[in-house]
């Protein structure tokens, strides 16, 4: 590596800094949801609270393997399509989208909250939105693929 090149972790600290983004916001959705939430409720009926929250639960175990594949199909776009921006530029969008991608299921629970239920889906709904930034944190070996397929791919002459 060139004396100008940045050393893998710190090219990766603003990757990092969306997680811990997204990490603060949930932070700040549950402490708003436990400070204010009786406030913040409205009235709605038992039974579309049930349909609601059990929708939301079905589009939250939907959004995990669409965010995993949609990870997968940015990570061998970063790796083959050709252009001027840096792995490290490639591998961010990649983070920044799956992480946005995951902020949904963060949201479902303050929602709820506001629509009158309890506690305990904003938990569940928290819990899983901090899975997800878990699981689609940035890792080395990723960015490690992006910055080998690049190089690889200049010498071909695209």
């Amino acid at each position: 590596m060139s004396a100008t090149a940045p050393t893998p972790p710190a090219a990766l600290r603003s990757h990092w800094l969306v997680c811990a983004a997204m990490l603060l916001m949930l932070i700040v959705y549950n402490v708003v949801c436990h400070i204010w939430g009786a406030e913040l409720q409205i009235s709605v009926s038992e039974e579309r609270r049930v349909l609601l929250r059990s929708v939301l639960y079905g589009v939250a175990i939907v959004l995990f393997p669409l965010t995993n594949l949609t990870k997968h199909v940015l990570l061998r776009l970063n790796q083959t399509m050709p252009g001027p921006r840096t792995a490290a530029q490639r591998y961010f969008t990649t983070i920044t989208v799956s992480q946005a991608l995951i902020e949904w299921v963060g949201l479902f629970g303050p929602i709820m909250i506001v629509l009158g239920d309890g506690f305990n889906t904003l938990y569940i709904f928290s819990t899983m939105h901090a899975l997800g930034i878990f699981l689609h944190r940035p890792k080395m070996a990723e960015y490690h693929s992006i910055v080998a397929a690049l190089p690889a791919r200049n010498g071909r002459g695209e």
